[in-house]
């Protein structure tokens, strides 16, 4: 089954007490978006511990609904805790670049075979050694119909061991993007007898972990909290977890920042990036933002009264997006001029910066007097319209998000209305066309588990199952092409067509970045800031800060 990686329906609710304080103080100073901005470092990773911590505590903004990567109901709260738990053939790293990790080394040995090289002396947490059985059973257990990252496996046709300690890939074509989904959950090795002795019990409270990380699943007690402990005997002598027990426990926005104030909490990677302004300047916390793919975007659905492409550019050039940030992220998100944001520039990253910037005058962050003309004169080229829906669920984003696009559009001179759908509801524009019919722009925070642009702008071939405007031969042979490039300087000219192609079609309308956001008591660090703590084992590097 094809998938997208990752739709998050229902991330972001209404702002509480905690997220309102940047306006209306809520019993404490109000913080204005310029002052929290002002008290956020932008880095990859917190500064690196330099003691072990004996325990920590860490909240998340929901329970996982499984501990199994491959059920399709894992998600982004199930990456942060496997990440610590499971690892990977290859590994990204907090600056988003990759490295080999259960495979000592990876080749190409032709355009459709790629060759592992398994790395000796691993060990599960049962204590029984890493095989290249294990490896290939893995593998086929990710690639299989239904799990969560099988859409990832579409061009690989067979996994065989073909060595003591190789393990092959056979592929219809070269695939550069299939490695840099290896460090996700596509790349998880799993331990083949302990998955099968488990059976349905694993990935619920009732089951263990199968993996090698640097901790363990030590307990989970369902509607209370999930234990990790170290792992005594974790392979990479150099990279021992620093915490030795870690509880991770779920909560709402309010609850979470309450957690971090009263030091309840040693820390927390924010799902709604505004709870992090009245932390910014907090005495005993810190708050640090990352690179990460993650964005808003209203996906303009097949209904009709956008099929202009001239509409939709017109509503980019009005849109107000450092709006959108200060008044729905507490001006901590980056006005987006891309779909996807600068946490796939895993490789190339100031080539793709620089094309990035480009693309911004396409997609201002604040629309110029010049900017609302030009909008104008398009909307003129068109002449009449229908009426424009814009779809919202009465969560806090999508409202802004969604009152500004009416505003762009009146201003322009077209007619937009807001259409109200429960929140139940809403995520079903994703599967239905039926529903989509409803509306003409639906918005929604979409990330990619691969820092790719490659990974992303796969998206707008004409069988993506997210994309229902764009239908260009050249454009999915372009994707193609990318997928297959193995040479990073060649397959990055590559993704910056497709970013212009994308912008020139405006299958989505960007909005707004989501930038990864950490925050910690002031006594410790060490944790990635970007988004690679979805798939890296943070918590490892999390210890104790130094006097």
């Amino acid at each position: 089954m094809t998938r997208h990686r990752h739709p998050r329906w229902l991330a972001a609710g209404a702002l509480g007490c905690a997220t309102l304080a940047v306006i209306a103080g809520c019993g404490g100073a109000p913080v204005s978006p310029s002052q929290a901005k002002q008290n956020v470092r932008l880095v990859d990773s917190t500064p690196a511990a330099s003691g072990p911590l004996d325990k920590a505590t860490w909240f998340m903004p929901k329970e996982p609904a499984t501990l199994d990567q491959d059920n399709d109901a894992a998600g982004a709260t199930t990456d942060t805790v496997m990440g610590n738990v499971c690892e990977r053939l290859v590994q990204v790293q907090p600056d988003l670049t990759i490295k080999p990790w259960l495979a000592e080394k990876f080749e190409w040995t032709t355009p459709t075979t790629l060759v592992f090289t398994i790395r000796q002396g691993v060990r599960f947490h049962s204590g029984n050694v890493m095989t290249a059985d294990d490896v290939v059973w893995s593998m086929n257990r990710h690639r299989a119909d239904g799990a969560n990252e099988s859409d990832e496996f579409v061009n690989v046709t067979g996994v065989s061991q073909t060595g003591p300690n190789e393990v092959t890939v056979t592929t219809t074509q070269s695939d550069a993007v299939f490695v840099k989904a290896l460090s996700g959950t596509g790349g998880v090795v799993f331990e083949r007898k302990a998955v099968e002795a488990q059976g349905d019990t694993f990935g619920t409270p009732r089951g263990d972990d199968a993996c090698t990380g640097p901790l363990d699943l030590k307990s989970w007690d369902s509607g209370r909290q999930i234990v990790l402990t170290k792992f005594a005997d974790y392979w990479n002598k150099e990279r021992v977890s620093k915490t030795g027990e870690l509880t991770i426990r779920w909560a709402d926005d309010d609850a979470v920042v309450n957690s971090l104030l009263t030091g309840e909490a040693d820390g927390a990677y924010l799902e709604n990036i505004a709870s992090a302004a009245g932390l910014a300047n907090a005495p005993n916390t810190t708050v640090s933002q990352g690179a990460d793919t993650r964005v808003w975007n209203s996906m303009v659905t097949e209904r009709g009264a956008l099929a202009d492409p001239r509409l939709r550019k017109a509503l980019s050039l009005a849109l107000d997006r450092d709006g959108v940030s200060r008044a729905a992220l507490a001006g901590l998100g980056v006005p987006a001029s891309e779909p996807v944001g600068s946490g796939a520039w895993g490789y190339q990253a100031d080539k793709f910066r620089a094309a990035s910037q480009e693309l911004a005058a396409g997609a201002p962050a604040t629309p110029t007097a010049q900017n609302i003309e030009a909008a104008k004169k398009l909307v003129a080229e068109v002449g009449n319209t229908q009426q424009i829906l814009v779809a919202s669920d009465g969560t806090t984003v999508r409202d802004v998000i969604a009152n500004a696009v009416v505003t762009a559009a009146k201003e322009i001179g077209l007619d937009a209305r807001i259409i109200q759908f429960p929140p139940q509801q809403y995520g079903d524009y994703y599967s239905d066309a039926n529903f989509r019919k409803q509306a003409d722009l639906f918005t929604d925070d979409y990330f990619v588990s691969k820092n790719d642009p490659v990974g992303f702008y796969k998206n707008g071939a004409s069988d993506s199952s997210v994309n229902w405007v764009l239908n260009d031969p050249e454009y999915d042979a372009l994707v193609q092409q990318g997928k297959a490039e193995l040479d990073d300087v060649k397959r990055a000219d590559l993704a910056i067509d497709l970013a212009n192609r994308w912008a020139e079609a405006m299958p989505w309308l960007s909005v707004v970045q989501s930038p990864t956001t950490v925050v910690l008591s002031t006594d410790v660090t060490g944790v990635p800031a970007s988004g690679a703590f979805r798939n890296y084992p943070w918590a490892a590097d999390l210890g104790a800060k130094g006097q």
